[in-house]
């Protein structure tokens, strides 16, 4: 059986607490809905945020729903290097010890000791695609991703596997540039 996942590219992005949101955008606030995501209950919202490094900032990063425990911010490793911030290539949510960084909002700003990361690679699936792939939990794979002229395979991919996931990977804007992936595209996972 050929094991197919759509491939989906993450553009940098920022996950708040209730606490961060208010500072950033004023007491009360919530974030307002633009556009699901493919992950289940995850979605864009309308508000932005800038992130300031030693050498220069992001503009207009987005702002992901629903709110989290902690805050953290996930960037490309050209972004990182561009704002001069030595960030680590982690899991999303594996934010102790990682890069700190100022996030800058309309209302005030926060200052993140840590919580600035490059997001590791990573499939999502659920536990029956996991099964029918003969995949497990933080299982590392290789995915070959064919593309016009670009045909590229990503290795040191982690398996990530839960009940409330929908199928799919998730490159940064850095790699989905490397594979020149445009539109709908799908990698075999070796």
């Amino acid at each position: 059986m050929e094991k197919k996942v759509l491939v989906e590219v993450s553009a940098r992005h920022a996950h708040l607490s209730a606490q961060d949101l208010e500072t950033l955008f004023g007491k009360g606030a919530q974030l307002t809905f633009k556009k699901a995501l493919s992950q289940p209950g995850q979605f864009a919202s309308n508000e932005r945020v800038t992130v300031v490094g030693p050498k220069k900032e992001l503009v207009g990063v987005s702002i992901l729903g629903p709110l989290r425990k902690s805050t953290q911010v996930e960037i490309s490793l050209t972004d990182a290097r561009s704002i001069g911030i030595n960030a680590p290539i982690r899991e999303s949510g594996d934010t102790f010890g990682s890069a700190p960084c100022k996030i800058v909002g309309p209302m005030g700003e926060v200052i993140l000791n840590e919580g600035l990361i490059i997001a590791k690679r990573h499939i999502h699936l659920t536990p029956e695609d996991a099964q029918n792939f003969s995949l497990n939990d933080k299982q590392i794979v290789e995915v070959k991703v064919d593309t016009k002229d670009r045909t590229t395979v990503f290795g040191d991919v982690v398996i990530r596997v839960r009940s409330d996931f929908a199928t799919a990977m998730h490159i940064d804007t850095d790699e989905g540039n490397a594979a020149a992936i445009s539109g709908e595209v799908f990698g075999t996972i070796l």
